[in-house]
């Protein structure tokens, strides 16, 4: 009975060590999407600004190849986006 209660409260640990360490993660996580919010911010602030300076500087045709390769240039982010988390799927699946 006493070994029984000792089993239980040791399992309680660990859960709670569990949960304090995901607790961590999740900090973590928060603070790290914060950060990316903020980068993506000032990035579409300087794509905008310089998005009307060439506007103004060039010729219609120029902005036009400008805007194929700025969505070429998202696409192949949203690709490389889905490779990861496909990556990251496969590999907590070979975890499991």
């Amino acid at each position: 009975s006493e070994k029984e209660l000792q089993d239980v409260v040791k399992r309680q640990e660990e859960k709670m060590l569990q949960l304090i360490d995901k607790s961590g993660e999740v900090t973590s996580l928060k603070e790290e999407v914060f950060h990316l919010k903020r980068s993506l911010q000032r990035a579409e602030a300087e794509a905008k600004v310089l998005w009307e300076e060439m506007r103004e500087q060039r010729p219609k045709e120029d902005t036009v190849y400008v805007q194929e390769r700025v969505l070429q240039q998202q696409q192949i982010g949203k690709l490389r986006l889905l490779f990861v988390e496909k990556v990251e799927e496969s590999q907590q699946l070979s975890y499991k």
